[in-house]
């Protein structure tokens, strides 16, 4: 079989990339390889049957991470790559916001995207790169599509935007900006920053869509010369004889229920009865009809009540500005924030917006604890974590719980990207951070809310983190020219309008940014709008939370681990595990403390009990201290020789105290003063070039500095014995203070 490879090159910024077709998977839609330095990812689109039944596009993405791409073998038992990491699936959902948009309005036929990693050279990110990979092979495939798309990274490295910055430039990164968009607008943005202003953040945004004009006419070009012809999407078009019946029925009513009732909670039964109504009508209806042809789809029933719900709250946005509970635009619900609300926890936070309440619980850990990544990322380990639980009770539903999906993966991530750059460091506070946000209900944002109750939580558990982050979503309504940009949607307006944009930062700037839409994109006048009420929301936010916790505690729970730190010379490592762990596991098991010993020699000791880490962090420093000249150390005998004494005075290290150096009196016998165990006082008065150490305890019976310690115990090694000049007093009576004691305080005045 002959291939027809085609390779084309196109720029991002300054970045080259190589687009190569027609060597992989023929029997793919599409199927392309595109590459940036060494990074190459593969990525094929194939479009299958409608499925019977479905009310929804079933379009699937999925990136796989593929551990040889960096040289890996994966962890696990069984060695092969498994359920995707968290980062795959982040990578997934951002290729999937771009691409979803931009499929044939009611298409059912299934669609699945698939890529993988080829290569990694842990310099170029993988995600950008996806959905230009994900686009062309869309473009060239039978699959309908009203793309292209492409997507760019900016980062803001002193001070400079730059246009995607590799692994190495983002490390002194204040901002992480994901754009993909279209010839004409952004259509997805995913983002965390260090207080990044909103002018800047307007700046960063649109050099990401002028960044990938060029890759979008590449597109057009690729398309022109080897792109397959279209199929024809198979559509569920809703029957425009029936959504007019619908709407003749119950337009009127549902506008009445909507005026009279802004509060969710009181609407909910008149529109159901609504609805409920309807349905019995049409059902009736079929029962007497002569066929099935004449019969009313009830599927179809339903998305014709939705759309002309859907109808009626967009048309008294746009055309009224009234929103459906009465708010105006710019308005924010109710708020409400607390703190400290669950016992023996290390901290937490509760934030209401509306009725969205999310309760955070924080939970600080030892370094040990900190979450292993095993992925083609850089990052080998991450100390702050933020987990979001979107539980079935929070909207008054029932339904399976099997762990987290993507979408509570993604909300979570988010959260977790809003404080990232609040986090103090580890060194200034070397703690593992666990936050987890539990959605007690929701009705809209709760992402944003989560946000809220993290920053409470962190400052309750007594976490200095530079500044509080408060979060806010955006909404959008579109109708032809008319555009109403909302403040704080709730969950009517997210399902029914076209944007949820999020929105997070502190009172000094933007810390993160998440775009959905439901069309093909929003122009830059739209995002300006957005920003610069999201901003005022975020403000009045903030105020809120201040209001409940001002700053973070002065002092950390009682339940949670006290933990300091200390700086050992690498070489001195072994000494503090010591053999086969024993001296670390000595020390954990006498104090109940963990020990947690990192590469770079940070030594961090934690534990309930202060104290007990206290004397755990003494016992450190002296396994690692170095013996100094005149220094003073309690020891203990460990060898007894007729010429002297041989002391262990730090742990693993040992010198020798000469006979004539054991006491301030003569010695006749080393046995006779000291036996193995006693402790002693000894003064290091002598290390030779091969590192032995001379010791006296003469000189501290005396009271001399070391160079008199020197003079006396080389004049003492001479005659083999000690100096005897103080060995009698008054009258010759000699003192006798006990075998290993130290004798000063008998001596007689």
């Amino acid at each position: 079989m002959t291939l027809d490879i085609r390779e084309y090159r196109g720029m991002v910024g300054d970045k080259e990339i190589i687009i190569e077709t027609g060597r992989f998977a023929q029997q793919a839609g599409g199927a392309v390889t595109v590459r940036m330095g060494d990074t190459m990812l593969f990525c094929s689109t194939t479009m299958g049957s409608p499925r019977a039944h479905l009310d929804f596009f079933p379009l699937s993405v999925d990136y796989e991470e593929k551990m040889y791409a960096g040289g890996r073998v994966p962890g696990g038992f069984f060695r092969r790559e498994g359920r995707p990491s968290e980062g795959a699936i982040l990578t997934s959902r951002v290729i999937d916001r771009t691409l979803r948009p931009l499929f044939p309005k009611n298409m059912r036929n299934e669609v699945q995207v698939i890529l993988m990693s080829l290569s990694h050279d842990k310099e170029h990110h993988v995600d950008m790169l996806g959905i230009i990979a994900a686009s062309i092979a869309l473009m060239i495939s039978d699959i309908p599509w009203n793309g292209p798309v492409a997507g760019a990274r900016i980062g803001l490295v002193d001070g400079e935007l730059t246009i995607n910055p590799t692994y190495s430039d983002m490390a002194e990164s204040a901002l992480d900006l994901r754009v993909s968009g279209t010839a004409d607008a952004i259509n997805m943005v995913e983002c965390n920053a260090d207080q990044v202003d909103e002018e800047t953040m307007l700046e960063a945004l649109f050099m990401a869509q002028d960044s990938v004009q060029d890759i979008i006419a590449l597109q057009h070009q690729i398309r022109s010369e080897i792109g397959k012809e279209k199929n024809e999407p198979s559509t569920d078009d809703l029957d425009e004889t029936l959504l007019a019946e619908v709407r003749a029925k119950v337009e009127g009513q549902i506008r009445e229920v909507l005026i009279a009732h802004a509060d969710r909670s009181e609407r909910r039964e008149p529109l159901q009865r609504i609805q409920a109504a309807l349905t019995e009508e049409y059902e009736s209806g079929n029962e007497a009809a002569p066929d099935e042809d004449a019969q009313v789809d009830m599927k179809h029933l339903d998305r014709a009540y939705d759309q002309v719900m859907k109808d009626v709250v967009r048309g008294r946005i746009v055309h009224d500005g009234v929103r459906p509970d009465g708010r105006d635009f710019a308005s924010l619900r109710d708020l409400a924030a607390d703190v400290g609300l669950v016992p023996r926890v290390h901290g937490s936070g509760m934030f209401m917006r509306g009725e969205t309440q999310v309760l955070t619980i924080a939970t600080l850990g030892t370094p040990r604890e900190a979450q292993f990544m095993d992925g083609l990322s850089p990052e080998d380990d991450k100390r702050y974590m933020h987990h979001y639980n979107f539980p079935p009770y929070s909207t008054g539903e029932t339904y399976p719980m099997r762990g987290p999906r993507r979408r509570e993966v993604g909300h979570g991530a988010l959260a977790e990207k809003a404080l990232l750059s609040m986090i103090p460091s580890e060194e200034e506070f070397p703690y593992v951070l666990r936050l987890v946000s539990e959605v007690m209900s929701s009705n809209g944002s709760t992402s944003m809310a989560s946000v809220c109750g993290s920053t409470l939580a962190l400052m309750d558990a007594g976490v200095p983190i530079k500044n509080p982050v408060g979060g806010i979503a955006m909404g959008l309504i579109k109708e032809g020219d008319q555009v109403a940009v909302l403040t704080d949607i709730q969950g009517m307006e997210d399902h029914l309008g076209d944007m949820d944009f999020k929105v997070a930062g502190s009172v000094d700037g933007i810390t993160a940014l998440q775009m959905d839409i439901k069309i093909s994109g929003v122009t830059r006048d739209i995002m300006r709008q957005a920003l610069a009420q999201a901003k005022d929301a975020r403000l009045q936010i903030l105020d809120v939370m201040r209001a409940a916790i001002g700053e973070p505690r002065g002092a950390m729970s009682d339940f949670a681990p006290r933990m300091e730190s200390v700086k050992i010379a690498v070489d001195k490592i072994g000494a503090v595990i010591g053999p086969g762990g024993k001296n670390v596991r000595a020390l954990q098991d006498e104090h109940q403390v963990k020990v947690d010993i990192q590469e770079d020699g940070l030594v961090y000791v934690a534990g309930e009990s202060g104290a007990e880490v206290d004397l755990a962090l003494e016992k450190i420093k002296a396994m690692v201290e170095e013996p100094e000249l005149g220094s003073i150390y309690t020891g203990t005998v460990k060898r007894v020789e007729n010429y002297g004494a041989f002391v262990e005075f730090l742990p693993g290290t040992e010198g020798m105290v000469h006979v004539s150096q054991l006491a301030d009196y003569h010695v006749k016998s080393v046995e006779e003063e000291v036996s193995v165990g006693d402790e002693i006082m000894v003064m290091v008065i002598n290390i030779d070039g091969t590192g032995r150490v001379r010791l006296s305890r003469q000189a501290v019976l005396e009271g001399w500095d070391v160079e008199e310690a020197k003079r006396r115990d080389a004049a003492g090694s001479r005659r083999g014995g000690g100096d005897r000049r103080g060995g009698r007093r008054d009258g010759g009576n000699r003192r006798d203070g006990g075998r290993g004691g130290d004798r000063r305080g008998d001596r007689r005045n």
